[in-house]
């Protein structure tokens, strides 16, 4: 566990000023990049034991924070 937050700004160095553009101007992007921040956060609870969970959920919700980021990383590509 690494107990440190993977905010958007510090996986996606490169790209802060696109995804405050998308911010302002796509609704898709809000929603994934909101979801992404949300999980992020309730995983960051959990890894620091603020909010303990089981094995299995940790795993579920990190594969999902992966998948979210993988759809973030295909639209700040394009």
């Amino acid at each position: 566990m690494s107990h440190t937050p993977h905010e958007l700004a510090e996986e996606f160095p490169n790209f802060k000023d696109q995804i405050h553009l998308l911010k302002l101007s796509d609704p898709h992007a809000v929603k994934l990049f909101d979801a992404y921040h949300a999980l992020n956060r309730d995983i960051h609870r959990a890894e620091t034991n603020v909010e303990p969970t089981d094995d299995f959920h940790m795993a579920q919700m990190r594969k999902r924070r992966l998948a979210l980021k993988d759809e973030i990383a295909k639209i700040l590509r394009h």
